[in-house]
C-alpha cells in the first residue's frame, strides 16, 4: 500500500480500481438520472396519424383552392373513438388539437383566422399553405429509428419521450450500491441529548444527501464504536451488500483509529493512506473481493471532520461513483480569477471552500472568491460554497488577480 501520494496519483489510482458494474433492468421512471445501457428503438411512429396542432378546421388544400367558402360538416376532437366520413372537397371539419384528420384533409387554419357564418367557413390567413398547422406520421419519430442512445442520462424530457413510444421498462447501467459507515465513540443521533465530550452526529446524512444528489438510492448505514473487532465485523458486513463503502472517522494514525487495520483483517487490500492535502490528508482507499460472492468492493476512509469528509467526497468519491455507473463525466476543472490571496508552505496542495461566479471578469476569465471558515472542522462556509479552489504543492504565493484552478460543484 502506498503512504502519502500526490492528489494526482490518488486520482488515477482510484480510475483504475472503479470499474461499470453492467446492467439493470428498472421501471422508466426508476431509470431517472440512470445512464442507458444500450439503445434504445422506437417500436412505433410518433405519431402514428397526421394530427392537428391547432384548434382549427380541417379541410383539403386542392378543394379549397385558396379563396371561396367552406361547408363545415363535422367535429373531430383528440381522442375520438371513430372516423369521420370522407368530406367533399368543399368540406371542413372543426378540429381539435392533438385530433386525427380525417381522411382527404391535409392542412389546418387556426381558429382566430376564421370567420363563420352559419355552416360556413371563410378563411381569412393569408400566408395559409398545404400541410400547415399538420403533424405527419412519424414527424416526432419513424418506427425503427434511435429513439435514444447508449450512454444517454434519463432526464425528466427523456422519460416523457420514451413513455410516448409506449415504453415501460429500460436497462440502465447499473448504479453503485452505496453503504455508510460512521465511527466514534463521541457522536450523538441529533434528537438526543448532548452528554459530556458528545457531538451531535452530521456526516451519516451529509453523505446519503451527496450520494442521493447523483439521483441515486438513498446509501444505508451502519454504526461502529471505535473498537476494532467491532468495526472489522461491520466493514465486513456491509461490503458483503454493497459495492462501495464510505467510512468517516478513525482513518488517522491516533489510538483509537482502526479503519485501515480493520479493512486489512477483513481482506481489503489497500492501495493508498494519506494524500498531500489540506484538508483531507488522512484518507484510506482500498478494494475487497467477496469469498461468498466473488463481488468486488471498493473502500474509502474518510477523515471525520465534516469539511474535509465533503472536500474528499467531492474531489475522490463522487467521480468514482460516477465513473461505476456510466454517467457522463463532469466538466473537469476550470480556470477563473482569484479575488483574494492566498499563501502557504510548498509541499502539500490546499483545497480551498469558494464561490465561484461565472460572469467574466476583467482578464475574460470567471472569477473565483474565498470563503471564511476553512478549518476542516467547520461546513458553514461550505453550506454557501459552490466550489474547491486548487493551490498546488509547489505553490506558496496566490496573488489576487491570478488564475486558479477551480472544482466546481454547485
Amino acid at each position: 500500500m502506498r503512504k502519502m501520494i500526490s492528489v494526482d496519483d490518488a486520482r488515477n489510482l482510484i480510475s483504475e480500481h472503479c470499474m461499470g458494474l453492467g446492467a439493470e433492468r428498472v421501471e422508466l421512471l426508476a431509470g431517472l438520472g440512470g445512464v442507458l445501457f444500450d439503445d434504445v428503438f422506437s417500436a412505433i411512429d410518433m405519431p402514428g396519424f397526421a394530427q392537428s396542432a391547432m384548434d382549427g378546421y380541417a379541410l383539403n388544400w386542392s378543394g379549397y383552392g385558396g379563396s371561396g367558402a367552406l361547408t363545415v360538416v363535422g367535429e373531430m376532437a383528440a381522442g375520438a373513438s371513430e372516423e369521420l366520413p370522407k368530406p367533399a372537397p368543399n368540406q371542413a371539419i372543426r378540429i381539435f388539437t392533438g385530433a386525427p384528420l380525417p381522411e382527404g384533409l391535409d392542412t389546418v387554419v387556426m381558429q382566430e383566422k376564421v370567420k363563420l357564418e352559419g355552416d360556413q367557413l371563410f378563411i381569412e390567413d393569408a400566408g395559409l399553405l398545404r400541410g400547415k398547422n399538420v403533424r405527419p406520421v412519424g414527424s416526432e419519430i419513424k418506427q425503427g429509428d434511435l429513439a435514444l442512445g447508449k450512454g444517454t442520462q434519463l432526464t425528466p424530457a427523456g422519460i416523457g419521450f420514451l413513455a410516448s413510444l409506449g415504453i415501460t421498462h429500460v436497462n440502465i447501467c447499473k448504479r453503485p450500491r452505496v453503504a455508510v459507515i460512521v465511527t466514534g465513540n463521541e457522536l450523538q443521533k441529533p434528537g438526543n441529548p448532548l452528554g459530556f465530550g458528545q457531538v451531535y452526529e452530521s456526516n451519516s446524512q451529509m453523505l446519503q444527501a451527496a450520494v442521493m444528489d447523483l439521483r441515486f438510492p438513498c446509501p444505508e448505514l451502519y454504526y461502529a464504536k471505535d473498537d476494532l473487532g467491532e468495526l472489522a465485523a461491520v466493514i465486513e458486513r456491509a461490503a458483503e451488500h454493497h459495492d462501495v463503502v464510505l467510512l468517516t472517522g478513525g482513518v488517522s494514525v491516533g489510538d483509537y483509529d482502526f479503519v485501515v487495520q480493520a479493512s486489512t483483517q477483513v481482506g481489503v487490500e489497500g492501495v493508498f493512506h494519506k494524500i498531500k492535502q489540506k484538508p483531507g490528508k488522512p484518507i484510506f482507499f482500498g478494494h475487497r473481493t467477496s469469498n461468498q460472492t466473488g463481488q468486488s468492493t471498493v473502500i474509502f476512509g474518510l477523515p471525520g471532520n465534516p469539511g474535509s469528509v465533503m472536500t474528499c467526497f467531492y474531489l475522490y468519491v463522487r467521480p468514482a461513483l460516477v465513473k461505476m455507473s456510466g454517467m457522463p463525466t463532469a466538466i473537469g476543472p476550470v480556470s477563473a480569477q482569484f479575488n483574494d490571496s492566498y499563501s502557504k508552505p510548498i509541499g502539500m496542495t490546499h483545497f480551498l471552500k469558494g464561490v465561484y461566479d461565472r460572469e467574466l471578469g476583467g482578464n475574460s476569465l470567471p472569477s473565483v472568491s474565498l470563503l471564511g471558515a476553512q478549518e476542516s472542522y467547520r461546513l458553514s462556509s461550505f453550506s454557501v460554497a459552490n466550489c474547491l479552489i486548487e493551490i498546488p504543492e509547489d505553490r506558496s504565493e496566490i496573488a489576487a488577480g491570478t488564475s486558479v484552478i477551480v472544482h466546481v460543484f454547485g
